[in-house]
């Protein structure tokens, strides 16, 4: 099934020269996974939630929408030389605020984390794919997924196990939040696209 996509936000004040169907475009070009799209989608949504929350009254949610749909583009093709692809795809189109915290958003690369957008990133990325896991597993998917049975599933290292808990840790101090709040803003954010995003859960056919 096609990825839906969705036209750049009219009237945006934002200071890109990149527009949001022209990134989507460019991360379906490099990425063919139905799954690594839907995180792509799911960290955009997570994304935008994030500018207002811990952005400021200046941040753009386009900018931190485009942030997190780009994070992982050239994972599929390039994984390892992740993310210098996409960076430097980024940094020939002047987009350095996005380029720079695409490159910090692990933190065993090293990266300075210099503004909220940067560690924003780093802190929604790993738990958000991480939740979306969470979700698969459940009758009713995000709708009733609450902070505390996350939480229960980071202390089982085999479940969603490729997924680093000590990023999900640390993303949530860089933020100064507790982890379980950070968590329900997550869950909150995704609710609405749960249907594109296809975390509805597993609900069985009436018998």
């Amino acid at each position: 099934m096609e990825h839906r996509v969705l036209l750049p936000a009219e009237g945006s004040e934002s200071g890109m020269n990149l527009t949001r169907e022209e990134a989507w475009a460019h991360l379906t070009d490099w990425c063919e996974t139905e799954s690594l799209r839907k995180h792509a989608r799911a960290v955009e949504v997570v994304m935008r939630a994030a500018a207002a929350r811990y952005g400021g009254p200046d941040a753009d949610p386009e900018v931190w929408g485009i942030a997190g749909m780009l994070h992982d583009a050239d994972y599929e093709k390039w994984p390892e030389e992740h993310p210098n692809r996409i960076v430097a795809w980024l940094r020939e189109r002047g987009e350095e605020e996005l380029a720079h915290a695409i490159s910090g958003h692990y933190t065993k690369w090293g990266v300075e984390l210099k503004s909220p957008l940067d560690r924003a990133l780093l802190a929604c990325d790993e738990l958000t794919g991480f939740i979306c896991a969470c979700c698969l597993v459940r009758p009713d998917g995000v709708s009733t997924l609450k902070a505390k049975s996350v939480k229960k599933k980071l202390k089982s290292r085999g479940f969603a196990a490729k997924v680093e808990r000590h990023e999900c840790r640390v993303g949530a101090e860089l933020l100064e939040v507790e982890l379980g709040e950070h968590i329900t803003f997550i869950i909150g954010a995704l609710r609405p696209h749960a249907d594109e995003l296809g975390i509805t859960g597993r609900r069985l056919p009436p018998s």
